[in-house]
């Protein structure tokens, strides 16, 4: 047992309203850049859908992920080393601008700059990459609320395999929201299909992240990721992705998109998994397999024997205890109700679902009867083919086995807790058909609905001691061994060149105080600036405002 450590998030998709406030905060945090107009390293589709970028989920054409070759043995899908050298000049299984959208303003200067006439003047789209006027076509949320659905949406990759079973009229059927970020996978394939090692896992946490000193734009890593979430920025030319805000994480605070959230649908937590399980469960045969396979890795923080090893693996005794209480750990494993994002691409994801059972309930109320009532609901699951199985697809590699039994838990729980809240005796009944008690189902209602902020975010704070290893270990990887399925050594171009990341110790300390200060920090000699990126978002900075006679600029707004 070699026992890891990995920051995890689990998503409830019931809670998600389609806002947009995580991608927009993150917009504003980390892509407000020149090169990166286009890019979305959180985005909020609508599914049914064509996702972002466009049917980014057809491996056929983008070859992403992992597959098992002949023999059995893990493989890149896009090919090994023989098939990126052949290709690193022209690599063909790249998504195109118009896959992702091209991204445009609009032209203000005329609304502002016209003179007096008797038509209202036109601010026209204009092209930010180009400068010139465009016309919309795209854009990443074009299937928002199932808009254009009548035109393009069986184009959804994962319609094909239930086009015999349904007449296509999204009016009749079902939607729900899907956020997606980067899945910080314990068996990257973006890593592994970066000639430079540019692409590496912390072996702290987990999470993955681009040195950007090595990168040297091949693009591989956008072709190897299935999920299509590492970007391009063409007027660096580098490569870009989520980086799981790892200097939030790093004191202790929630991702930006969790941050923001409006449903509260996010939960971010530590898991513990055993190493030397993940090449065994991502070269797992059956597809259907792979999600037991993926639970499997993830170990018991409160079994002794993992406690032990953890502690001689050097992982720190508060970030153990922070395990033992993660909300990620009871979402997947004690209550058994997130489910992994497309298992089959074998990258074994780290940002986990829970399936919405909205459109069940939806379905199920518009016929006029209750949709509370356990019979009904336990009934309508079973017996709703086309939400079920289109979850399947997504969730566990087309099994409708373990998305009805998630479906039949948050079920009982809706009905069980209703007796509840409406002074009934609970029917101990209900938990025990869907195999759990009374206890279990309440206290997982706590944490689905109820649950605090500390409750949600379990993030124990980086050791200063580590601040170094977190800073330069861009040459490990927690897949990077013998027999493993990671980077497996050193590429054939540019890894040796470049220097390492600059170390700057100081800059943990710094952002500590500023992110868990009582007021907002502004550098000496600049009270009257303000850089909104580094608010804590704490009452109002000197310097957002301007100061009227009785403020004190030295002192933030209440």
């Amino acid at each position: 047992m070699r026992v890891m450590a990995q920051m995890a998030m689990v998503m409830n998709l019931d809670k998600c309203i389609g806002c947009h406030t995580c991608s927009v905060t993150c917009k504003q945090a980390w892509t407000n850049r020149t090169g990166v107009e286009y890019v979305w390293f959180n985005n909020v589709e609508t599914r049914p859908g064509q996702g972002y970028p466009r049917r980014y989920e057809d491996q056929e054409t983008w070859r992403g992920g992992w597959e098992l070759n002949s023999r059995n043995r893990l493989v890149l899908k896009g090919g090994g080393r023989l098939r990126k050298l052949l290709t690193i000049f022209s690599n063909p299984r790249l998504p195109a601008l118009d896959d992702y959208y091209e991204p445009w303003t609009y032209d203000y200067e005329t609304l502002t700059s016209a003179p007096l006439q008797e038509h209202t003047p036109v601010a026209r789209p204009t092209s930010l990459i180009s400068g010139k006027d465009t016309r919309i076509t795209w854009s990443a949320n074009w299937d928002d609320d199932l808009g254009g659905s009548i035109d393009h949406g069986d184009k959804d990759v994962l319609l094909k395999n239930l086009s015999e079973k349904i007449r296509f009229e999204f009016e009749q059927t079902f939607m729900f929201y899907l956020p997606r970020i980067c899945e910080h996978c314990l068996n990257p394939s973006c890593a592994a299909s970066c000639p430079s090692g540019a692409i590496y896992k912390r072996e702290e946490d987990g999470i993955v992240l681009v040195d950007q000193d090595r990168c040297r734009g091949w693009r591989m890593c956008v072709t190897g990721c299935p999920y299509k979430k590492v970007y391009f920025n063409h007027r660096t030319g580098k490569a870009e992705k989520c980086t799981f805000c790892f200097p939030r994480v790093e004191v202790g605070l929630p991702t930006v998109c969790s941050e923001t959230c409006v449903g509260r649908l996010r939960y971010i937590g530590l898991v513990l998994y055993d190493a030397d399980r993940v090449l065994a469960a991502a070269s797992t045969p059956e597809a259907t397999g792979l999600y037991e396979a993926q639970r499997s890795v993830l170990l018991d923080p409160a079994d002794p024997q993992v406690v032990r090893e953890a502690e001689r693996a050097g992982i720190p005794r508060d970030w153990i205890d922070a395990a033992q209480r993660s909300p990620v750990h009871a979402l997947i494993n004690r209550y058994k109700v997130a489910l992994p994002l497309h298992p089959e691409y074998r990258t074994l994801p780290m940002v986990w679902y829970i399936p919405p059972l909205s459109p069940v309930a939806d379905a199920l109320r518009a016929t006029g009867h209750d949709a509370e009532d356990r019979h009904n609901l336990f009934a309508a699951v079973d017996a709703l083919r086309i939400p079920v199985d289109y979850l399947a697809q997504l969730f566990t590699a087309g099994d409708p086995a373990p998305v009805k039994a998630v479906l039949g838990r948050l079920a009982a729980m809706r009905a069980y807790m209703r007796d509840i809240n409406l002074g009934r005796n609970p029917d101990d009944t209900i938990p025990e058909a869907v195999g759990m008690n009374g206890e279990q189902l309440h206290d997982m209602y706590r944490l689905l609905a109820l649950a605090k902020y500390d409750e949600r975010y379990v993030i124990p704070p980086a050791h200063a001691e580590q601040a170094h290893a977190l800073e330069e270990s861009v040459t490990e990887c927690a897949l990077d061994y013998e027999g493993g399925p990671g980077m497996g050594g050193s590429g054939p171009f540019g890894e040796s060149s470049g220097g390492p990341a600059p170390v700057a110790v100081e800059n943990f300390r710094a952002l500590h105080e500023r992110q868990t200060s009582d007021a907002p920090t502004t550098p000496a000699g600049r009270t009257g600036r303000v850089n909104l990126l580094n608010w804590d978002g704490k009452g109002q900075p000197a310097g957002l405002f301007p100061p009227s006679a009785t403020d004190d600029e030295s002192e933030p707004r209440p």
